[in-house]
Formats: structure tokens, sequence, C-alpha cells
């Protein structure tokens, strides 16, 4: 349906979490580990990336352009995608820019990316001119957009679910639960599950409110069935989102986003990152916590990668 390249490391491996299980005394845990899909630390954007590259360089294009926060895990696997393939990468990052260099913009650096800075409110607009000039210099640019979220980027995710469904063997978790932002993995996801809607699932919003989030989920899905032609029957109503974790707002870490980095370290071994996954364990712990799930259900929590993030300056004294 759409071009595809193969660099993650698939399928990515799923594991159960009995010392977590054990601590919170709530339903059955599972992780699947697509922080381990290779690509320079790996994370849920390979999946997405090797349709976009794909795309790219099906419309011959010789410099792909993308944008993102300073330590935008998306960027990231975009510059390393780019290096793979031999293009080009200009990245938009909101900024300031900061002196030294740390976790995911030192490896955007590294990596080979050409970097602009700019602020949240002229993010697209500089991300235009950007594509722009490179058409003006005679280059053939390749736009992907915020967290590789649109319908390709959505596809790499209703592959992933099928994927999901072939290891369990039938076997199906209750819940999926996931860090959600951008909105692509969500709606993958979603469409992977269909109508019947099993297992649930729900993602846990990083800064966006619950409505804006699932508007944006739900947005992706009908660009979705546009571009395929495929009906899904969901409704904006099936979008499940919870934003009690948002906080502060994005990148602003508190204290149950800190424990939950730490329970899943000192329990399980695993890495979650400061801005996404840090946040999803937390919702996922505080709501196993209050109940939310039944004792004998089966939870699977996907993560989505970011551990470069644990090496970012501004995060290391509050982990």
């Amino acid at each position: 349906m759409f071009p595809k390249l193969s660099f993650a490391h698939l399928p990515t491996s799923i594991e159960k979490l009995p010392r977590l299980t054990k601590l919170l005394d709530g339903p059955e845990l599972l992780i699947k580990r697509d922080d381990q899909t290779g690509l320079a630390f790996g994370g849920n954007k390979t999946r997405k990336l090797e349709y976009l590259m794909a795309a790219a360089i099906e419309e011959g294009a010789d410099l792909v352009l993308s944008t993102g926060a300073a330590q935008s895990n998306h960027c990231r696997q975009t510059a390393a995608a780019a290096a793979r393939c031999g293009l080009d990468c200009t990245l938009v990052l909101v900024g300031p820019e900061p002196e030294q260099a740390s976790a995911n913009l030192f490896l955007d650096r590294l990596l080979g990316a050409k970097i602009n800075w700019t602020d949240k409110s002229n993010r697209d607009k500089d991300l235009q001119q950007a594509y722009d000039d490179a058409l003006e210099s005679g280059k053939k640019p390749y736009l992907i957009p915020y967290g590789g979220s649109n319908e390709v980027g959505a596809y790499a995710y209703y592959q992933a679910y099928a994927e999901l469904y072939k290891q369990l063997n039938c076997n199906m978790v209750d819940w999926i639960v996931l860090a959600s932002s951008s909105g692509g993995t969500q709606a993958g996801l979603a469409i992977g599950i269909g109508k019947d809607l099993t297992p649930k699932l729900i993602g846990i919003s990083v800064d966006e409110p619950a409505t804006n989030l699932q508007n944006n989920v739900y947005s992706i899905i009908e660009q979705y069935q546009i571009r395929t032609g495929m009906k899904t029957n969901l409704t904006i109503e099936d979008i499940l989102v919870n934003d009690d974790y948002t906080g502060d707002g994005y990148g602003i870490m508190n204290e149950k986003d800190r424990e939950a980095i730490h329970l899943f370290a000192e329990n399980e071994g695993i890495l979650l990152d400061p801005v996404y996954t840090g946040r999803a364990g937390a919702g996922l712990i505080d709501l196993i916590r209050k109940g939310f799930f039944k004792k004998e259900e089966r939870v699977l929590f996907w993560h989505t990668g970011g551990t470069p993030g644990l090496f970012a300056d501004r995060y290391l004294p509050y982990i």
C-alpha cells in the first residue's frame, strides 16, 4: 500500500513485568519494546520512518526536513534515517539553542543534520520557509510532519498492531497504554484494533488537552481513510485519551514522572524517558493504584522509546 524500507529491528519483543506487577498489586503487566527498534537508540518513529523515507526516495528527494522540540526523539531518528539513506537533513528545532549540545541534540549533530532554531509560535512557518529555501537553492526537499504523524506514519502502527497480534498468538491483552502527543502512533494502533475495540487502547497525553488530542488522532484516521479507501467505522468517541498527567506541560518533569522512571528502572531494568514514556508510565502506575484496571486483566505498556532524553542536561538534576 505504501512503499517501505527495512532498517528497523523488528519484531520488537514483548516482555512480562513480574516485579512491577507484584509491587503494584494490580493487573498482569507486559511491555512492547519499541525502544529497541534500532536506528540511533530506536523508538517508535523508526517504524514510521521506514515508510516516510521510502516516500521521500520515491519522489526523488535529496533532502528531508522535519521539526520538533530541542530534545525531539523524532528529529533524532529522522536524522539517523536520512544518514542511513544518504539524504541531507534539516531540522527546525524549538529553541533557544543551548550552549552545549546534549542527548538527542548532540546526536542530531553527530548524525550530520543541519539545525535551524525557532520558537513554538513560528515553528510551522519556519519549517515551510526552510522547505521553500531548499527548493529555491535547487534541492529536492521532502517534508516529514511533526512526529512523523500523518496517514503514512499511522500505517506503520497499523502494521505494528498486526505484529503484536501475531506475537500474542490470539492471547490478547485487555488494555494497551501508551504515551500520545502528535497522535500518529495512537491513530495507527486504533485502526489496527478496529471497531470492536478489543483490546482497549488508551493514550496518556503528554501535553495536549484530551479533546485536542482526540481530534488530532481522529484527523489522522480520517486522512488514512481518504488515502487508502479503507473504512474503519471508528468515531471520535472511540479514541480514549487521559490528560490527567500533563502536569505543567511538555517536557516539564514532575514527581510522578520521576517515580515512574525509578520504578521501571529499579524493578525491571527498563529505562523510560523524561518526556514521553516517563509520563505515560506515571499514568499507568496511578491508574493501577486507583483500581482503573481489574486485577484479572492483562495490560500492555507500549514503550515508544526516548532513552537519550535521560542524558539531557536539563533533566539530569531531576532524575
